[in-house]
């Protein structure tokens, strides 16, 4: 007699969305590390149904949004379903979470009382998994934008074990530049190990594992400079990454096109 396969989550709700490609989904889930529901969407494209390893991307928003900004604002699911078609890409499913939507943005990291690093790190890749029926164990990546980008790049390096490769765009790379964009206290997102503040100190402590990653940003982006002085630590600490910078500021037009410099990057990983 087989055991019966027990769920990560105490609360599930899961429906198809429509989409004029692939196969949108919705969920909620009781997240364990949250202590609450929190949201994502995954998109299945076309030629990934029948598989059962299929790499997943995982796609952090910024603040102020949401597990749906990728896809009405960005697109991303139309990006790769056409990336795939024209044989640029292997099949890959997108995971879009939510931060946990605490208050402008969590910024990923771990709170007093709820950790929006662990929402991330192990219960989206579960959600995924009983989602789709996809292999726990297929390869991870994990990009992101503005709040985000500071969350896939710290994300990234500090759990090897979970992501092949990571990606910034437009990247936070501090948290003091949070209130640039969310009005909650600097105090709240004040970490116990001080290099969770900093993307370079992230980077610099988990060195030795760090797997291969990028970021760009645009020239007319607010946090260009903050990029560049990043680029630069990076250089002078002999860290191996890719940086590009490209017309643009902090907007959708932004990263809809440069999403696919990340998918193709992701893609080179696999090979």
């Amino acid at each position: 007699m087989s055991k019966e396969k027990t769920s990560h989550f105490r609360t599930t709700e899961l429906a198809n969305l429509p989409s004029q490609v692939g196969t949108m989904k919705a969920m909620t889930v009781k997240s364990p590390a949250l202590s609450a529901r929190a949201d994502l969407s995954i998109f299945i494209p076309d030629q990934a149904k029948d598989l059962s390893k299929v790499p997943v991307v995982i796609l952090l928003h910024g603040v102020w949004g949401s597990h749906w900004v990728w896809s009405l604002m960005g697109e991303a699911h139309l990006t790769l379903q056409q990336m795939i078609d024209a044989g640029e890409l292997p099949p890959m499913i997108l995971a879009m979470p939510s931060d946990g939507l605490w208050g402008d943005g969590s910024g990923y990291l771990k709170h007093a009382h709820q950790d929006f690093e662990k929402w991330i790190v192990e219960d989206v890749p579960h959600a995924v998994s009983e989602a789709t029926g996809n292999a726990l164990t297929a390869p991870h990546f994990i990009a992101g934008l503005s709040m985000g980008g500071f969350g896939a790049l710290r994300l990234g390096a500090k759990h090897p074990d979970r992501f092949a490769a990571f990606v910034g765009h437009s990247s936070i790379t501090d948290i003091a530049q949070l209130p640039l964009f969310v009005e909650e206290s600097l105090s709240d997102y004040t970490q116990e190990d001080p290099s969770d503040h900093s993307v370079l100190e992230t980077i610099l402590k988990h060195r030795a594992s760090l797997r291969p990653f990028r970021f760009d940003c645009g020239v007319d982006d607010l946090l260009i400079e903050h990029n560049r002085e990043l680029k630069r630590a990076f250089d002078e600490a002999g860290i191996d990454h890719e940086y590009e910078e490209h017309p643009g500021g902090h907007e959708w037009p932004y990263w809809v096109t440069h999403l696919r410099e990340t998918l193709r990057f992701f893609a080179k990983q696999l090979a």
